[in-house]
């Protein structure tokens, strides 16, 4: 069996089944805890269920894998004949999963490279993909980092919602922030940027607020010309609120020419923990 570099991320990478499975990426699982059971991001909890457990107040909570989950990952990694793994995981701002990564890593029978692409979602998901057609390309361990890493540079996040309260009560966003988010009803859009939420714009309404994320993800994409070759991919994600997703995705598709792949979907239990129902937000990556 041949030495290949495998390719390991955590939950938040929210990819499609179909492309875990075509590019044979390991997932590591994050926990939320609801109440007091924990559950198994993924395989156990939805982000429906962490909607209404919100909704309800119960208490909502997240935490990291616990390092043997990504030994054992690269033990399966290392069993299919890899000769290295790179493992690609949300923000270290956000969580301590890329820590419990790199202490798993320093143990593993073949060499680790973990990497902290300071984004989530699909602004992970890309990179993750870039990295693993990279790694199925033959690349080396350094070029398939790179891959990632020139991905994730050129990948950009922003989203809406209904209220910062969630990312305060978190941790996720300062209490400041939350206050300039809250102060007159305006409503907050959001991005991320050197691993952080950082507070983007503030609108008036949740419409206008919905109008100018498609504005800046449109912008952010730029138009090419009819015929060009796929520059960008774009993925919209949401919590509860699907006809709202589908409509921007709509519209993105119309107004962004030379598009490459859109996704559309719900975010997973973990962010939908830390966001609270409404969630709107779109990722543009440019290939």
């Amino acid at each position: 069996m041949s030495a290949h570099v495998a390719i390991v991320t955590d939950s938040t990478a929210y990819l499609p089944q179909e492309a875990l499975t075509h590019h044979r990426i390991a997932v590591v699982p994050l926990t939320v805890i609801i109440g007091d059971e924990a559950l198994e991001e993924g395989t156990e909890v939805s982000a429906r269920s962490v909607a209404t457990a919100l909704q309800r107040r119960k208490p909502v909570s997240t935490s990291r894998p616990n390092p043997e989950e990504f030994a054992a990952a690269y033990r399966a990694a290392a069993a299919t004949g890899a000769g290295a793994i790179v493992s690609l995981h949300l923000s270290a701002e956000f969580s301590g999963t890329y820590d419990a990564a790199c202490a798993a890593a320093a143990g593993a029978e073949v060499p680790v490279r973990v990497v902290d692409t300071g984004m989530v979602a699909m602004a992970l998901g890309f990179p993750v993909l870039a990295a693993a057609e990279a790694a199925q390309a033959g690349a080396t361990v350094d070029e398939v980092v790179r891959a990632a890493e020139r991905r994730a540079a050129d990948t950009s996040a922003y989203f809406y919602v209904d209220t910062l309260d969630y990312l305060r009560r978190g941790g996720r966003i300062g209490a400041a922030q939350a206050l300039l988010g809250s102060a007159l009803a305006v409503k907050p859009l959001l991005q991320l940027a050197d691993g952080r939420i950082q507070l983007l714009e503030k609108v008036r309404t949740a419409s206008r607020a919905v109008a100018r994320l498609e504005e800046i993800v449109a912008e952010r994409a730029g138009v090419s010309g009819p015929g060009d070759a796929a520059k960008v991919d774009i993925a919209v994600h949401h919590l509860a609120a699907p006809e709202r997703a589908g409509a921007l995705a709509d519209r993105l598709r119309d107004r962004v020419q030379g598009l490459g792949e859109l996704h559309v979907s719900e975010v997973g239990a973990v962010i939908g923990a830390h966001t609270g129902p409404g969630l709107l937000g779109a990722v543009v990556s440019r290939r």
